[in-house]
């Protein structure tokens, strides 16, 4: 049963890919409302913190992710899953998980923004080289004939753009962009996560058929993001906001761009598009338990220190 998810292909009906790519860039355009020049400018101010957690979003999940591949070896789509998530740049609701958790908003912010940028370049060649050391998944690279420049122009046309938009408008229309961006964001979020529900219903029996495959691998692997995220910023010695922000920002990726890539790109290849959905989940499910956790762990302790 379980050797067919490497040929398995999910359905998203006539118009689900447009309608993916319209709600993704709405809600990149969204973020974009939020962001200055002065978030890009704190990368030269205090660029330690930010270059700190850049190694960890581009370079460090990326290695681990592919190291983790090579130890439980998981059937070929679902390691090409893993790797694109990891290839992904950071989800667009980490800033709220970093407030949440008492973290550095203004360090997520920036982190967003040059993340964001970085992935027109990082997020292809992240995906290829690493796939490609991989013999199970580099067939799987072979037989699509990947066209790079094509993931280019997507990840341009679905971040790229909306993000250079969204702050030209922020520029010049400072207020009206403050007041709209949270009901832009809000539909965009809302009008994708109705897009996945309905995604879900038509793909109903495939889910429940093969999810047992992917929910550990995406517990372990996320579970690796968030600790290898916070791991590496105190090694550095950044601060214990920078530490959490860092690990967030590692930890809740961007899957609803790596389902576009997949769609796009793999025509759907079940394993992939699975272990990036179900990922999809449990990030937001994670990112709310660790929110709460250090969020109720700052409290405790200023109360033991009132009460002491």
């Amino acid at each position: 049963m379980t050797e067919s998810i490497d040929t398995l292909q999910l359905n998203l009906g006539t118009g689900g890919l447009m309608i993916m790519n319209v709600s993704l860039a709405v809600i990149m355009f969204g973020v974009a409302l939020e962001l200055t020049l002065d978030d890009f400018r704190n990368l030269v101010k205090h660029p330690k913190s930010t270059l700190v957690g850049v190694f960890s979003q581009f370079v460090l999940l990326p290695a681990l992710t592919f190291l983790m591949v090579l130890f439980f070896k998981p059937h070929p789509s679902l390691a090409l899953g893993m790797i694109m998530v990891a290839a992904c740049p950071g989800g667009n609701i980490s800033n709220f998980f970093s407030l949440l958790a008492k973290g550095n908003p203004a360090l997520s912010v920036s982190m967003t923004a040059i993340a964001t940028l970085l992935a027109i370049v990082m997020t292809p060649f992240n995906f290829t080289f690493w796939a490609s050391l991989y013999e199970p998944t580099n067939a799987i690279l072979r037989e699509v004939s990947l066209d790079l420049f094509e993931v280019f122009k997507i990840i341009v046309l679905i971040l790229g753009i909306p993000l250079i938009l969204g702050m030209l408008f922020r520029h010049f229309k400072e207020k009206i962009a403050g007041m709209i961006s949270p009901w832009i964001k809000g539909f965009g979020v809302i009008f994708f996560a109705g897009f996945v529900v309905v995604a879900f219903g038509m793909n109903y029996d495939n889910f429940l058929k093969y999810v047992h495959l992917v929910i550990l691998i995406v517990f372990i692997h996320n579970a690796i993001a968030l600790s290898s995220g916070y791991g590496i910023a105190k090694i550095f010695g950044l601060s214990r906001k920078d530490r959490k922000s860092i690990a967030i920002e590692t930890g809740i990726q961007n899957s609803g761009l790596g389902l576009l890539l997949i769609f796009n790109f793999f025509e759907g290849l079940g394993g992939m598009a699975l272990v990036t959905a179900w990922w999809g989940i449990w990030h937001i499910l994670a990112g709310l338990c660790m929110g709460w956790y250090w969020s109720r762990g700052k409290a405790k302790l200023q109360s033991v220190i009132s009460n002491a």
